[in-house]
C-alpha cells in the first residue's frame, strides 16, 4: 500500500521510523504520562536521499537518457531537478517527484515503473517527503550517477553454497563409460526432461573458409577438447520453464537455514504480455528469455533437483550438434528445400495457412541428429554460456574453452530458427549470432527488463549437466554473468 492511503498520520509514523525518532523517556516521577514524540531529525541528503534517487530514478532521469526514457526531466543535476513542480522545497504534496512515487502500481504515471525488480520502500518514500518539506537541501556541485541495483535475495555466495551442498549430498561419482540417458523431473510439476550422455572428445571447432554461408566470426578453426557431459534431448519447453517463471518463494522458511537459501534464487518478474506471443505453450520451446534469465533457470533447477545444470559452452554445443560430423550440418551439406523441410523447422515450413504467421513448433518431431538430439538445427536459437568474441588463433588444443561475458551484450546464440529474418546458413553447426539491445526494443519497462526479450521470439535454451560437479566458485561464475541492470551505466 502506498503512502497516499496512510494520509498525514501514516506519513508521520513512517517518517518517525525512517529517521529513527524515538519517544522521549518519561522523567522520574512522570511514569505513566503520555510520551512526547521527538521532532524528526534533519534528513541527510548524501547519506539518505542520494542513494534512493541513484538506485531508483537517475538511470532514466539523467543527461543522455532523460529525453528518451525520462520525459525530458533530469534528476542528476540540482539545477535541473529542483525546478517547476517536480520538487517544490517545503511542500512534498505539490511535488510531482513524490506524487509519482505514491501512485497506484497500475497507474501509467507511477515512478519507478511497475514491475521493477525493486522499488523504493514506503520508508524511503517518506524520507523523500520529509527531505522536500525540510527545504530539499542539495549540496552545490554534487551530481548524481545511476547505481547498479542487485537482484533481490540473500547473498549469492550463500545461495550457491546451499545448492552445492545439496548436489554433493546426492552426487554419486561415475566413470564416463557408465554414463547413460536419464530422465529428470521439474519438482512440483508433471513435467520431466531427458538428458543424453555425450562422451568427451576432440573436434575441429568452427568452419572452413570455403563452407557455403560461412561468416568470418566462425574462424579460424581450432582443435578443441571437451569433457563428458549430458545435454538436453530437446530445448527447454514452456511446461518446464513456466514453473520457474511464476515461482513464488516460501516466505515462511526461516532465514539463515539451508532451505531458506535454496529458495532464494532470483526468479523473473511478472511479464507484461504472454511471452509465447500466441505461438503455443506446453511442449513448445520456451522463448524470449535473456541469457541472465536462462542462467537463473539453470540455478533454480539445480536447487530444486539436486543435480547441477547450466547452459552449454559454445564448444560443448557445437560438439554435440556436429555429433561426430565435419559437414555444414549434422546430416551433410545439402541445403535444398526438401532436405531442410524434412530435417528442420525453418521459415519455409512453419507458415500458418490461416494467419500466414510463422512460429516455432513442438519439440521432438523432426529427426534427431546422430547422437539423438532434436532441433539442434532450426526451431529456435539456443543460448550458450559464452560472451560474444572473435575466435583467437591457437596452435595448441584448447580444453573446455569458455569466454565469460561480463556486460549485457553481446552473448552468443546457436542453432538457427524459424524466424524469416535469419537465413538458412544460421542453422549450420558452426554458425553463431550475437545478442544486442535491439532484441528488446519494445520492452515497455524502464529500465528495460533483465529477464525478457520482447523482440527475440526466436530465442530459446537447452541445458547441460557436466559429469564432474564443479566447485562453488565455478557454479557461481556459470550462473551469474554480472548483468544486474540493463540501462547503460556510466
Amino acid at each position: 500500500m502506498f503512502l497516499r492511503v496512510f494520509g498525514v498520520i501514516g506519513l508521520a509514523l513512517l517518517i518517525a521510523c525512517a529517521t529513527g525518532a524515538n519517544e522521549d523517556k518519561p522523567a522520574d516521577g512522570n511514569a505513566g504520562k503520555p510520551a512526547v514524540s521527538a521532532k524528526p531529525a534533519k534528513v541527510d541528503f548524501v547519506k539518505q536521499i542520494k542513494p534512493i534517487l541513484e538506485y531508483n530514478c537517475v538511470g532514466c532521469h539523467r543527461e543522455g537518457e532523460a529525453e528518451e526514457h525520462g520525459g525530458g526531466y533530469q534528476l542528476d543535476i540540482k539545477e535541473k531537478a529542483i525546478k517547476g513542480r517536480r520538487i517544490r522545497p517545503g511542500d512534498h504534496e505539490r511535488s510531482t517527484v513524490w506524487e509519482s512515487m505514491t501512485l497506484p502500481l497500475d497507474d501509467e504515471e507511477v515512478m519507478p515503473p511497475n514491475n521493477r525488480d525493486q522499488r523504493p520502500t514506503n520508508e524511503e518514500i517518506a524520507l523523500v517527503a520529509l527531505w522536500i518539506d525540510q527545504g530539499a537541501t542539495w549540496p552545490d556541485g554534487l551530481q548524481l550517477t545511476p547505481k547498479k541495483k542487485t537482484i533481490k535475495g540473500e547473498d549469492e555466495s550463500k545461495i550457491v553454497d546451499a545448492i552445492h551442498a545439496k548436489i554433493m549430498a546426492k552426487h554419486k561419482p561415475m566413470a564416463e563409460r557408465d554414463m547413460e540417458l536419464f530422465v529428470d523431473k521439474v519438482p512440483d510439476t508433471l513435467s520431466d526432461f531427458t538428458m543424453v550422455p555425450i562422451k568427451g572428445g576432440t573436434f575441429l571447432m568452427g568452419s572452413p573458409a570455403d563452407e557455403e554461408g560461412r561468416d568470418e566470426n566462425e574462424g579460424p578453426q581450432r582443435r578443441v577438447t571437451v569433457s563428458a557431459f549430458w545435454i538436453g534431448k530437446h530445448e527447454v519447453t514452456w511446461d518446464e520453464y513456466h514453473k520457474f517463471m511464476y515461482y513464488e518463494k516460501n516466505v515462511k522458511l526461516q532465514k539463515g537455514t539451508t532451505e531458506y537459501y535454496l529458495d532464494s534464487v532470483a526468479t523473473p518478474t511478472k511479464p507484461y504480455v504472454n511471452m509465447d506471443f500466441g505461438m503455443g505453450t506446453g511442449q513448445h520451446p520456451a522463448i524470449s528469455m535473456t541469457q541472465h534469465a536462462a542462467n537463473k533457470y539453470c540455478q533454480w533447477l539445480s536447487a530444486k533437483t539436486g543435480h547441477f545444470y547450466r547452459l552449454p559452452t559454445e564448444a560443448e554445443w557445437e560438439y554435440a550438434c556436429r555429433a561426430g560430423t565435419t559437414t555444414a550440418f549434422s546430416w551433410g551439406n545439402e541445403t535444398d528445400r526438401a532436405t531442410l523441410n524434412a530435417k528442420t523447422w525453418n521459415s519455409g515450413n512453419t507458415l500458418d495457412p490461416v494467419t500466414f504467421d510463422v512460429g516455432y513448433r513442438k519439440i521432438g518431431i523432426k529427426t534427431p541428429n546422430p547422437w539423438g538430439l532434436h532441433d539442434m538445427h532450426g526451431n529456435v536459437f539456443e543460448w550458450v554460456l559464452d560472451g560474444g568474441a572473435p575466435y583467437k588463433v591457437s596452435k595448441s588444443t584448447l580444453v573446455d574453452p569458455w569466454v565469460k561475458g561480463n556486460k549485457p551484450y553481446p552473448h552468443v546464440a546457436r542453432g538457427g530458427s524459424f524466424h524469416p529474418n535469419f537465413p538458412k546458413s544460421t542453422m549450420r553447426s558452426s554458425a553463431r549470432i550475437f545478442s544486442g539491445p535491439n532484441w528488446k526494443q519494445q520492452d515497455p519497462q524502464l529500465p528495460k527488463s533483465i529477464w525478457y526479450l520482447t523482440d527475440a521470439t526466436f530465442m530459446g535454451m537447452r541445458i547441460v549437466r557436466p559429469l564432474e560437479v564443479p566447485a562453488q566458485v565455478e557454479m557461481k561464475a556459470y550462473w551469474n554473468n554480472g548483468v544486474e541492470y540493463d540501462v547503460p551505466l556510466d
